[in-house]
């Protein structure tokens, strides 16, 4: 009880004042919320005015009108380019693959700027061979009438494909759900997430998880209209994480080490973050980035972007500003000194205006992750809410108070200007990582964590 994490964060494209945040809301520790809460500020993050989506029974949802799940989770919000608020869940009742149960791709929509919500959209409903998860919203930046809604569906024992759906009417109607992308017998996919280039083209980055000696790797999909027809994937890099832990009592870290995030610059620029162990030749997890300027066709090589102190990086977010710089936020455990029981963490920016060279913020801590809700893993959030407005990035992030009655809040920081500039503590030059080889102890490592990963996702009741 008590516990919000996974906040998302959205800012009006018409008033940079406009935000509007979601969380999971009682966190349980066998997955998924009690519900799934929103908060909407028109005054830049100083006040907010707090609304649940009707999801699940304990947000207010019946089962009439589409909501009424015991369960919600994974929740992510999006502006239209006309001001409309979108907001997305995963909805469960029942344990995961169980007779009876029933896992559902939810969306709600606003008109007036979050305050109230519209009776869910059902998107998909399924149980069991089938579980639906990690789910995204895209509101389309140039066509008010289009918003994409993209995920993974899990087949028990098969494979798990891309889930692509769309609205052309401003969320009144949505399309039926189709495969926009198939990994193979084995395989699946997770992390998906739409991003909108200037020319209107649609680039859908996703982690592609094949295991044993194919390895796992991002990959982006495109598509020139809105959604209609895919292309084939293309490959942006290996993706190499072996997940973060407590060092001192080997306790894992639910991070985010198979759930990539990418942004778009104002010149069409893609920018993707993910954790990844290769600039320690397997030894921790860190930050890469990568980016492409022709649309995602080619990719840059991968270099680390969080500050060099050899200490374990991990769940970054990345927005671009109007200006092009580029922000990525990070957790990192470079307080922690082993020599107590407290984990001790700290939450930074990193921003750069060429990709190359970095300076860093702190943006909150040192607090104790140990004491953060206990979700088959300390558990904040697979993801963070980052985005840029008004010359400013804006964080919204969890972090743990200590008190074992409210294990966690959820805040928003600011940080840009001159007042960034003379706060910055760090500046490095990013470099990509010196040649290694994933041999088998590494192969091993990154496999392990795959596993431990899923299955903590769909352990029941999810």
């Amino acid at each position: 009880m008590n516990a919000e994490v996974e906040p998302h964060l959205a800012v009006n494209p018409r008033d940079a004042n406009h935000l509007l945040a979601a969380w999971q809301q009682d966190r349980w520790s066998n997955g998924s919320a009690r519900g799934v809460v929103t908060a909407a500020s028109f005054d830049g993050g100083r006040t907010w005015s707090r609304s649940p989506l009707p999801f699940s029974r304990c947000g207010g949802g019946t089962a009439a009108q589409g909501g009424g799940f015991d369960r919600a989770t994974d929740p992510w919000v999006a502006f239209g380019v006309d001001g409309s608020a979108y907001a997305m869940g995963l909805a469960t009742t029942g344990g995961s693959f169980t007779a009876g149960s029933v896992n559902a791709m939810l969306v709600s929509r606003s008109a007036d700027g979050g305050r109230t919500w519209g009776s869910p959209a059902t998107l998909v409903s399924d149980t069991t061979p089938f579980f639906h998860d990690k789910n995204t919203i895209t509101a389309d930046p140039l066509d008010a009438r289009f918003a994409y809604a993209v995920w993974d569906r899990i087949q028990q024992g098969g494979p798990g494909p891309t889930i692509f759906t769309r609205t052309t009417d401003r969320g009144a109607t949505w399309e039926p759900v189709r495969v926009a992308f198939e990994p193979g017998a084995g395989s699946q996919t997770i992390g998906n997430l739409v991003v909108v280039l200037p020319g209107g083209t649609l680039v859908n980055l996703f982690a592609h998880l094949e295991g044993g000696s194919s390895g796992n790797s991002l990959k982006v999909i495109r598509s020139t209209d809105r959604g209609a027809t895919w292309s084939a994937a293309t490959k942006v890099a290996d993706l190499l994480s072996i997940g973060t832990r407590d060092p001192r009592s080997g306790t894992g870290i639910r991070d985010g080490a198979i759930i990539p995030q990418a942004a778009v610059g104002p010149d069409g620029s893609l920018h993707v973050v993910w954790q990844d162990a290769r600039f320690s030749g397997g030894a921790r997890d860190e930050i890469a980035h990568s980016r492409s300027t022709d649309g995602g066709l080619t990719w840059s090589a991968p270099a680390r972007v969080n500050a060099p102190l050899g200490t374990q990086a991990f769940t970054p977010a990345v927005a671009v500003g109007a200006d092009g710089t580029i922000g990525v936020t990070y957790y990192d455990l470079r307080d922690d000194t082993l020599d107590g029981a407290p984990l001790v963490t700290g939450y930074f920016l990193a921003r750069s205006g060429d990709g190359l060279t970095w300076s860093e913020t702190r943006l909150d801590g040192p607090f104790d992750l140990a004491s953060a809700p206990l979700a088959n893993g300390l558990f904040l959030g697979d993801y963070m809410g980052l985005a840029a407005a008004g010359g400013q990035f804006l964080a919204l992030y969890g972090k743990t108070t200590g008190d074992p009655a409210n294990r966690t809040d959820i805040f928003l920081a600011r940080s840009g200007g001159a007042a960034t500039a003379k706060a910055a503590a760090l500046s490095w030059t990013a470099r990509e990582a010196a040649p290694w080889v994933v041999d088998a102890a590494w192969r091993t490592r990154i496999e392990e964590a795959t596993r431990a990963v899923l299955a903590r996702r769909a352990r029941v009741p999810r």
